[in-house]
Parts: structure tokens; sequence; C-alpha cells
């Protein structure tokens, strides 16, 4: 009976946050907790910058030697940051990301990449999310804008930290 309830609790909770990212969109994501995405009406949001990037690009992922480091957005990169790195788009700026079939909303966090020609580069928690382990080409579409925080890529620090904050999976 308790694994019922738990199991009925947590798909409860689980809808709840559902409709919560829906309701907010790709807007609200910061970086960490999945999740549908949709329009953008949250409230915090900012127009999607002007700057045009390419619909396919190569990207490159980043991380291990670089934890601990502040990126140049001014996080401090952890093995559990969710982020992408390119040297034209405002910190900030949410980029949708897709790669195989696989879509994550991510926050521009770091200024990059700047080998092996890649257009982006991904930190390694993004990059694991999307099953990316080389250089590889990714479509990608600017979503919209968060403000640039030092917490931004990291994954909320609870359910209700989520609907105001998280890297949203696209679908």
């Amino acid at each position: 009976m308790r694994f019922r309830f738990t199991t009925i609790f947590l798909a409860l909770l689980a809808a709840l946050l559902c409709a919560g990212f829906l309701a907010m969109g790709a807007s609200a994501s910061t970086g960490g907790a999945a999740g549908p995405s949709a329009g953008s009406t949250g409230a915090t949001s900012t127009p999607a910058p002007a700057t045009k990037i390419p619909k396919s690009a190569i990207a490159t992922w980043f991380g291990p030697g670089f934890y601990g480091q502040h990126t140049a957005c001014g996080q401090t990169l952890t093995p559990a940051t969710v982020g992408v790195a390119n040297r034209k788009l405002p910190c900030g700026t949410l980029v949708k990301v897709t790669y195989r079939g696989q879509g994550l909303t991510v926050p521009v966090v770091d200024r990059g990449p700047y080998a092996n020609g890649a257009n982006w580069d991904l930190t390694a928690a993004a990059a694991q999310a999307l099953g990316i382990e080389e250089t590889v080409h990714i479509a990608t579409a600017i979503v919209g804008s968060v403000p640039n925080t030092p917490s931004l890529g990291l994954p909320p620090v609870s359910p209700a930290a989520a609907l105001t904050g998280g890297a949203v999976a696209a679908g």
C-alpha cells in the first residue's frame, strides 16, 4: 500500500511540475531539471536576442579540466552545470539544442569554443543529457533569455525551485 501511495504521490508531483513548466515554458529555464518545453510566457524572461545563429552547427563539450573555475558569465563550473558556451550570444540566452531527436534548452554560461572549428561548447552535463561524447553536428534555436546570475545553469535545489529555473528537455 505504501508503494502505491508513493507512486501516486510522485505521479501527481510530476504532473504539477510539468504543468508549471508548460505555463512558464523555456523562459523559466536556467539549467538542471528536466521537463517539457513550451511557449515563452514566463514573467521573468526577456525577448530573445536579435543575434542570428546557424540552425545546424558543430558542437564540442567541456568540463572536467575546468571544474571549480569561473565561466565568462560568472558561474563556477561544476559537474552539475547545464549550459553552453558561445562566442557571440549574451550570457543567459536560452538555446534549444537538438541532437538525434533529443532536445534540451540550456542557457549560455560561457564564451567559446575556441577549438575544433566548433560553434558551440556544451557543458559535460548538457552533453551527457543529450548523449554526446564527441564533436557532433547539432540543431540550435534561440528561444529566449533569462537574467545572468551566479547560479545560472545549476540544477534547482527543490521541486519548487524547478518552477523558476532549470534546463528544460524539449520535446
